[in-house]
């Protein structure tokens, strides 16, 4: 396997098979975290992938390697999306849910599974939508500091490399954004009146 630093070295060079190889080691972590901060906008989290390693090949050259490029790409993709979501500041945010057949052509299936009844799957559903619904209505702020740091796993001090933020200020919106999501889940499921 080749080092990273090496594919670095090659990418900066012009070479599209190093920077394709080093796309292929972080592309599933960055549409993740574009995914879950973009919820319920499938279009905004594919632009925000791809743009982020657009950028990432048109600013390779001034990647110092004072961070890992990981960390790099995150703070690319971030950026991005925060930057996204100020053009939209003036819509409305709606979630959508993404169709679990977004490939199909059309064309018939052969095979379906009946292992859940209508009433599991609509339950299913309305689950997904309140999370969904939730993660929408939580501050894009809040949104990044969970996604990297519950979704992708990431340290605290690694989130806060990426989002240029102070270890405290990321302790403090990953607690906000967890209490917001769950007083909002509370609220979906109905917790608050099963305890009185």
């Amino acid at each position: 396997m080749i080092a990273e630093r090496d594919l670095i070295e090659r990418s900066r060079s012009g070479d599209v098979q190093a920077f394709s190889r080093l796309i292929g080691r972080y592309e599933d972590r960055i549409y993740r975290l574009a995914k879950h901060v973009c919820v319920g906008l499938p279009a905004e989290a594919d632009d925000v992938y791809q743009d982020t390693f657009l950028t990432a090949f048109k600013k390779l050259k001034s990647f110092r390697g004072d961070s890992e490029l990981g960390t790099w790409l995150y703070r690319i993709a971030s950026n991005l999306c925060l930057m996204r979501r100020r053009k939209k500041s003036s819509e409305p945010f709606v979630p959508l849910l993404d169709s679990p057949h977004d490939h199909d052509d059309g064309a018939a299936h052969q095979f379906r599974d009946w292992s859940t009844t209508p009433e599991e799957a609509a339950n299913k559903k309305e689950l997904v939508e309140k999370v969904t619904g939730a993660l929408a209505k939580l501050p894009m702020d809040y949104r990044l500091v969970l996604t990297l740091r519950d979704v992708e796993g990431l340290s605290t001090a690694e989130t806060a490399k990426i989002l240029k933020l102070s270890v405290a200020a990321v302790k403090s919106r990953l607690h906000r954004g967890r209490l917001f999501l769950r007083d909002e889940f509370e609220r979906a499921f109905g917790a608050k009146e099963s305890r009185r």
